[in-house]
């Protein structure tokens, strides 16, 4: 299996070397690879994927619904990057992807308070938009 390439639109390196993708569902596919497993966050279940994927009910500008089903379904992509090209995605790819991706990097060893700033300068200047997606990153660490 071949990783994502680090400068492909959306691809995070986190400290471990771990790559994640982020991206807007509601754009098409990048070019290139499909992943081996996407995490979708979004408030209805999306469209059936062509590869193993989990949904995780999360509103726009809110929080996941069920916070330990987000907890497992995070760990679940961060095991599962570190063999496999996965990705993270939810309708524009900023909120709920950059939380999402904040508490990757929190998983791989990010402080929790610096993850939204981490995550900020190597993925979208805007990610975990709402101050409550912010918190939630912040709380993971004590979770």
């Amino acid at each position: 299996m071949d990783g994502w390439d680090v400068g492909d639109p959306g691809v995070v390196v986190l400290p471990s070397g771990r790559l994640v993708r982020g991206r807007a569902s509601r754009l098409p596919r990048p070019d290139g690879a499909a992943p081996d497993f996407g995490l979708y966050l979004a408030a209805r279940r999306p469209d059936p994927l062509p590869w193993p994927s989990r949904w995780l009910r999360w509103p726009d500008f809110c929080l996941p619904v069920d916070r330990l089903d987000a907890d497992a379904a995070l760990r679940q992509l961060w095991e599962r990057s570190a063999g496999q090209r996965v990705e993270v995605a939810c309708g524009h790819g900023r909120g709920r992807t950059g939380t999402a991706l904040a508490c990757l990097a929190v998983l791989d060893g990010v402080p929790a308070d610096d993850a939204v700033a981490w995550t900020r300068s190597r993925y979208d200047r805007r990610a975990a938009e709402t101050p409550w997606q912010r918190r939630y990153v912040e709380r993971l660490g004590v979770r």
